[in-house]
């Protein structure tokens, strides 16, 4: 930008800004956000199983009871022997399923690499948009164990359903190492060609306990 440019720039904001005394701030503006909830309730599971069969994953709906079973079955439908699982992850939720769980002490990288795949809960699920969020909470364990293996079955509270990002945002803690998952991991090229299992699990399973 020439300097003539700059000048004519600057005596324009000058005269914009003549009337205003120096050294007061504007007032704050208050901005209203109703955002619209056309959506409460049963229908927010309904709306967030839709979205996530959408994006190819695999997606049941339980009882909360019955989670453990859920668990079992999708593990042993996909032949898996191996799990690794964060070190509070609810006992109770792999205890009806023989394949052994490798709770994750820092594992590296190879070793992460190895597992058959990856049971976690998560920090909330946002029906709009078919979304999992992770955040490292209780359940969840750091981001490189969702991210490694090829395979992610998560647990999903009826609880922990919110409408949308908006609400999802509001709760969330943005201090924290949040991860948001639409779907299996996928990318595609310049000719629009569907790789799934590039940054991140080929496979979504999702267990909704209700």
């Amino acid at each position: 930008m020439s300097d003539g440019a700059r000048e004519r720039i600057l005596a324009k904001v000058r005269a914009a800004l003549a009337d205003v005394p120096r050294g007061e701030e504007p007032e704050d503006v208050v901005v209203t956000r109703g955002y619209v909830r056309a959506h409460t309730g049963g229908e927010l599971i309904g709306l967030l199983v839709d979205r996530l069969t959408d994006y190819r994953a695999v997606v049941h709906r339980v009882p909360a009871a019955e989670v453990a079973e859920a668990v079992a079955q999708a593990l042993k439908r996909r032949g898996v022997r191996r799990i690794v699982v964060p070190p509070d992850l609810p006992t109770r939720w792999t205890a009806a399923s023989s394949v052994v769980a490798v709770a994750d002490e820092a594992l590296a990288v190879a070793e992460l690499d190895g597992v058959d795949g990856v049971v976690t809960g998560c920090a909330l699920a946002v029906a709009e948009t078919g979304t999992i969020v992770l955040d490292a909470g209780v359940a969840q364990g750091r981001r490189a164990i969702s991210l490694v293996p090829d395979y992610h079955l998560c647990v999903v509270r009826a609880d922990q359903v919110v409408g949308d990002v908006p609400d999802a945002v509001a709760l969330l803690d943005p201090g924290r190492p949040l991860t948001w998952i639409s779907g299996p991991s996928a990318t595609s090229d310049i000719e629009l060609d569907r790789v799934e299992g590039v940054h991140g699990p080929r496979t979504l399973e999702v267990v909704i306990a209700e």
